[in-house]
């Protein structure tokens, strides 16, 4: 299937808008579905979410809904060793990434004579960790998930997953949910498995936040809770933006730009490349790549709708672009991949050099896969420890820092016409000298 490469400059206002707006998701049309679900949830409990899963078995109860330690050993005689020895291998990149990222568990500044001020870090309490499934494993999403939350230092870390038929769950997902350290997995998935762990039912515990990517029900889901619990960013289909200048290989680009739109008909890609060979070369390798591929209904339907060659003046107007486009992924493959990272203002998470293919971010280099979508880079970033960490702050003042403060706070408390906030200062001077 021929794509062919357009100049930057020579898109309309209409056009560029189209390939920056890609396919967001949009969950108005399921929004008062899953509103209603999410409110049954709330409502009768465990009893909505057997309901829901009546068509996977029938008679199911209470009992089938939390994985049980048996299923979790029973995973393990059924997942192929060298399987178990790679998510191994990941989770212990993964693992070692996001525990550099924990910051002092204190710091304190005076901020003037008598005034002293800092902020604590205190991981959650309990948070849970969504992970699609039903008709596909996907075990890095557990290691994805979890394991930052373990860096944490959550308290107790939960997972919940759509089973297939029989309430069974794909061996491969207990098995990383295992290695992973996950304290408990339920057999709950889309709403019901989001409402669940935001409300609490008999069953599922009630979290402090929700993580993890789904689909357009799922996002809804977590939009309607949020508040009642933090959540992550919200997630869409997969995309990713390629940088090219002539020192790249475009047999290379080629089969990265098609490995990101194999997830959905919705994923996007886009390569912007300095010049028009080395555009023409990548879209003559995408043509001959593409009658190789299996299940190229897929790969139709993004390449038509969401996934652009494009052409730019310059590396500088590719990195314009670039963070006008905020992409989830962005690949740098450019003689120098280190200066054009120092001008990247919005990505999910970046890939360097021709030997960082997403791949590696989305499975064991360590980094996370769980990231903005849909130009959310702008405002949001990939998953980390942060995500897990409340940071309070405090403040200790002398009887001296606060006279040095006592005319600026008595001055704008009435000002707002906070009379009692004045008297509250005030109140620490009576019978001072």
């Amino acid at each position: 299937m021929r794509i062919n490469p357009r100049r930057i400059e020579d898109l309309s206002v209409a056009e560029l808008q189209s390939i920056l707006e890609r396919s967001a998701v949009d969950i108005s049309a399921v929004y008062e579905h899953v509103r209603k679900i999410v409110q049954d949830v709330k409502v009768r409990g465990d009893q909505s979410l057997l309901d829901a899963a009546q068509e996977l078995k029938s008679g199911v109860s209470a009992s089938d809904l939390q994985v049980t330690p048996e299923e979790v050993e029973a995973a393990y005689r059924q997942v192929d060793s060298a399987v178990v020895e790679a998510l191994r291998a990941a989770s212990r990149n993964i693992l070692r990434f996001h525990e550099a990222q924990v910051e002092n568990e204190r710091w304190v500044i005076e901020v003037a004579p008598g005034i002293t001020a800092g902020r604590i870090r205190r991981p959650m309490d309990r948070v849970g960790c969504y992970v699609p499934g039903g008709r596909a494993a996907y075990p890095s999403t557990v290691l994805m998930t979890v394991l930052p939350a373990k860096a944490a230092g959550v308290g107790e870390v939960v997972a919940t997953t759509p089973p297939g038929k029989d309430m069974v769950v794909n061996p491969v997902t207990l098995v990383a949910a295992d290695i992973a350290g996950c304290h408990r997995v339920f057999k709950v998935g889309g709403p019901w498995g989001i409402a669940g762990l935001a409300f609490g039912t008999q069953t599922l515990p009630r979290v402090d936040k929700i993580v993890g990517p789904g689909n357009k029900y799922v996002t809804a889901a977590k939009m309607i809770v949020f508040g009642q619990v933090d959540i992550d960013s919200p997630a869409g289909p997969s995309e990713a933006l390629i940088i090219a200048d002539e020192m790249a290989d475009p047999s290379l680009i080629a089969i990265d730009f098609l490995s990101q739109i194999e997830h959905d008909p919705d994923s996007a890609a886009v390569l912007v490349a300095t010049s028009q060979p080395l555009a023409e070369l990548v879209c003559a390798a995408i043509d001959l790549e593409f009658e190789t591929l299996a299940r190229k209904e897929i790969f139709e339907s993004s390449l038509k709708r969401h996934s652009h060659v494009l052409v730019a003046e310059d590396l500088d107007q590719a990195i314009d672009f670039a963070n006008q486009y905020a992409p989830e992924h962005l690949q740098i493959m450019t003689g120098n991949p280190y200066a054009v990272l120092d001008k990247i203002k919005h990505a999910g998470s970046i890939f360097l050099g021709p030997y960082a293919p997403v791949p590696v971010g989305d499975y064991a280099s360590g980094t996370n896969h769980v990231l903005p979508t849909g130009r959310c880079a702008r405002m949001f970033s990939g998953l980390s420890v942060d995500d897990f960490i409340k940071k309070p702050t405090f403040q200790h003042l002398t009887l001296e820092g606060l006279a040095s403060l006592k005319d600026v706070v008595v001055t704008l408390a009435e000002a707002e016409g906070l009379s009692n906030h004045a008297r509250a200062v005030n109140a620490r001077f009576k019978d001072k000298p």
